[in-house]
């Protein structure tokens, strides 16, 4: 144990049932859990900064039944080991990122016990001042990023590596499509193929978002709403080279490995045989392992990849309704995150954002 005040209980932002006649199922209400005595497995964490998942949303809608009312929300977040119930604890005061899902260590595919995910379980979210979690379920944040960059990360991060690297095996000199750009899946991925040296081309419902891509490294991309979009997109591979194809298209149809992100996309796709007979692959992709995270966190490091933000909300989870408004409305580009009392850090300068 550290000689940090060990608090009592902790405000977090839970589950409850909705009192009006609202769009939502379920209320986000800031709430004081007591906070439980460490096991010797597990750390106490000084939340500094979370982030938002269109998972939060589907919550308050009741898209997942296994909710418990009491619950906090939340996947993402970032904060500082305060505590352990482990002597000498060489994460004590380090900054961490959290592994957003139980059950998957390390195989390559798929989870080896029962697979959950941080704030869409009983055992709760990362929204709130204090977490106490199991020792394993994290991860030193990469020294380049302030903690509303951390928290941006791990369910995005996981996610876009796992498809991106893993399942669609990206190499240099490849054709990627990524659909939807501006969600933060999308744009890691956009951030870490054009790392492993892939040619990017993004779709978009707003011309704004295509040309932020294009400012991030992305060769071009179209418009989804134009009926003739696929049109678009081989006309500006054959700019870069006659005769050019895809080789992956992230979170659509099309190209020759087919890196599918999973629940964020259509529920019904449609394959003919004109697909199988030309080899494509469709490779199901949702999550992914604590190796998957610690991969991806290792090549953030290494490239100095700083994830998009939207939007940074100052002054606690107070603040966190504006964040399910920003989710529900659908037009930011990159992540909204809370930022929780001083969050450490202070490699990347907010203003850039």
């Amino acid at each position: 144990m550290s000689s940090y005040p060990y608090p009592k209980v902790s405000k977090a932002l839970v589950v409850q049932k909705a009192s009006g006649d609202g769009p939502y199922k379920f209320d986000a209400v800031l709430e004081e859990k007591p906070v439980p005595e460490l096991k010797s497995d597990e750390v106490l964490l000084k939340i500094t900064a979370v982030g938002f998942n269109h998972k939060d949303v589907w919550v308050r809608k009741g898209m997942y039944p296994a909710i418990t009312v009491g619950s906090p929300y939340g996947g993402d977040g970032a904060g500082i080991v305060v505590a352990s119930g482990t002597s000498d604890d060489s994460l004590l005061n380090k900054r961490v990122l959290l592994n957003p899902s139980h059950g998957w260590k390390s195989d390559p595919v798929g989870p080896e016990a029962y697979f959950s995910i941080l704030g869409s379980s009983p055992t709760g979210g990362t929204f709130a001042e204090y977490l106490v979690v199991k020792r394993e379920q994290v991860i030193p944040s990469p020294e380049h990023l302030e903690d509303i960059h951390v928290a941006a990360l791990p369910v995005g991060a996981v996610t876009a590596w796992r498809a991106t690297i893993v399942n669609a095996q990206i190499q240099p000199g490849q054709n990627v499509l990524i659909t939807g750009i501006g969600g933060g899946v999308a744009l890691l991925a956009l951030q870490f193929c054009i790392a492993a040296g892939a040619n990017v081309y993004v779709t978009s419902g707003t011309k704004e978002k295509i040309d932020r891509a294009i400012g991030l490294g992305a060769k071009g991309g179209a418009n989804y709403k134009d009926k003739d979009w696929p049109a678009q997109i081989n006309d500006l591979l054959q700019k870069e080279k006659k005769g050019s194809t895809l080789d992956a298209v992230i979170d659509s149809a099309g190209g020759n490995i087919f890196g599918q992100i999973g629940r964020t996309a259509n529920p019904t796709v449609t394959i003919t045989m004109k697909e199988v007979l030309k080899n494509h692959q469709f490779i199901g992709s949702t999550m992914g392992s604590r190796k998957d995270l610690e991969d991806a966190t290792a090549f953030i490091s290494k490239h100095q990849i700083v994830p998009i933000l939207s939007r940074v909300i100052e002054g606690g989870l107070e603040n966190a309704e504006e964040g399910f408004q920003l989710l529900a409305r659908g037009e930011q580009f990159g992540k909204v995150v809370i930022r929780l009392g001083e969050a450490a850090g202070g490699a990347s300068d907010q203003s850039k954002l």
